[in-house]
C-alpha cells in the first residue's frame, strides 16, 4: 500500500472503531475513495453535524440535539413513573429497540473500576435528584453482570436510601458476567419481567 498520509491517518482512525482492524479500515477507506461524491463527502458533513449540534445530556446522559434539548428527561410528552439505569448508550438502544421497556433512562457513562473509573465520574448524584421528583415511583438499575457493574449498582442502591423510591434490578435471563447491549430481545424480556426489588432503607 502506497504511503500516503492523509490515507495512513484515516485508516488509523477508522481502524479504532469497534470490530475493525487495520485490513477492515483499508477496506472501507478504499470504499469511500472510490466512492467520493456518494460516501466520501455526505458522510464528512454527518460527522461535522454531528459534532457540531449533538452532545450528552449533563443531567441523564443520553444523546441529545443542542438546538432542541433533551428528549428522554427534559421535553419528553410522557409523563413516566420509572428510570432504567443503563452504563451506556449502547444499551440503552438495545433495551429501547426491543420495547420491553417503557420509561425514562439515566446513562451513567461507564461502571466504577479499579482501572481509573471513579463514583465522581458517573452520573449518579443527578440520578439521585431526578429519583426524589414525585412521580418516579421505581428506579431500575440494568447495569452489566460483571464485577464492576455490580460494585456499581450496589453503590448506586446505597445512594438512593433516601429518596424514597422502589428499587429493583434486572434478575433471571442475565447471565454472570454478561453485558446488556449483547443481550437477545428474549434475554432481556426475562430479565425486566422478572426483576427483583432491593432493600434500600437503612433498617
Amino acid at each position: 500500500m502506497q504511503n500516503i498520509n492523509e490515507i495512513d491517518e484515516l485508516v488509523k482512525f477508522i481502524s479504532r472503531l469497534p470490530g475493525l482492524g487495520p485490513k477492515s479500515a483499508k477496506r472501507i477507506v478504499l470504499k469511500l475513495i472510490n466512492n467520493r461524491d456518494e460516501l466520501m463527502k455526505p458522510m464528512a458533513n454527518a460527522l461535522a453535524q454531528v459534532y457540531k449540534n449533538i452532545s450528552r445530556c449533563n443531567t441523564c446522559g443520553a444523546l441529545k440535539s443542542n438546538s432542541l434539548g433533551c428528549n428522554n428527561c427534559e421535553n419528553n410528552n410522557n409523563k413516566f413513573n420509572k428510570i432504567c439505569v443503563v452504563e451506556n448508550i449502547a444499551d440503552q438502544w438495545s433495551i429501547e429497540n426491543s420495547s420491553i421497556y417503557q420509561g425514562y433512562f439515566h446513562i451513567l457513562g461507564g461502571t466504577i473500576s479499579s482501572y481509573g473509573q471513579r463514583k465522581e465520574d458517573l452520573l449518579i448524584n443527578s440520578l439521585v435528584e431526578r429519583a426524589k421528583k414525585k412521580e418516579i415511583e421505581e428506579v431500575i438499575i440494568a447495569t452489566s453482570a460483571t464485577v464492576e457493574g455490580q460494585t456499581t449498582a450496589y453503590y448506586i442502591q446505597d445512594s438512593l436510601k433516601e429518596a424514597n423510591v422502589k428499587v429493583s434490578k434486572l434478575a433471571q435471563g442475565l447471565p454472570v458476567g454478561g453485558e446488556i447491549e449483547s443481550l437477545d430481545d428474549g434475554t432481556l424480556f426475562s430479565a425486566f419481567k422478572n426483576r427483583t426489588g432491593i432493600k434500600t432503607s437503612s433498617d
